[in-house]
């Protein structure tokens, strides 16, 4: 009986793979200033409407800090190429707005992972979103 409660102790202690992996990982924040702006196009083709949105992309680790700073250009290029081509129904409802979030979101995960060779970013989060 006191083997096993030893074992059994002794388990507890050490730490699973799981949670050593949940240390590691310090999920950061980057946001861009300023906000993006770009136009969409109408309902009647005829007139541009707007959209302006805050993003703040969740970043796996710290270290890519760099790396997202650096291919920044490159970011707000597919954004706002991925929002410039986004129909007005699209842009005012919610649905769509979460289409076009996560349509981002792959896209800028395809995009660095090509660059860097690393999954970089894990989630994108609009933090301001208005439309005209």
């Amino acid at each position: 009986m006191k083997f096993f409660v030893f074992i059994l102790t002794a388990l507890l202690m050490v730490p699973s793979a799981a949670s050593a992996r949940q240390q590691e990982a310090e999920f950061v924040y980057y946001g861009f200033d300023p906000d993006i702006v770009t136009n969409y196009v109408s309902g009647n083709r005829r007139s541009l409407g707007y959209v302006r949105v805050t993003v703040e992309l969740m970043v796996t680790d710290k270290r890519f800090l760099t790396a997202i700073e650096h291919h920044e250009p490159l970011i707000l290029d597919t954004i706002i190429g991925i929002l410039s081509k986004q129909t007005e129904d699209k842009v005012k409802s919610l649905t769509g707005r979460e289409e076009i979030r996560t349509s981002i979101l792959t896209r800028l995960q395809e995009v660095l992972k090509k660059e860097t060779g690393d999954t970089i970013i894990k989630d994108l989060l609009f933090t301001k979103y208005l439309y005209q």
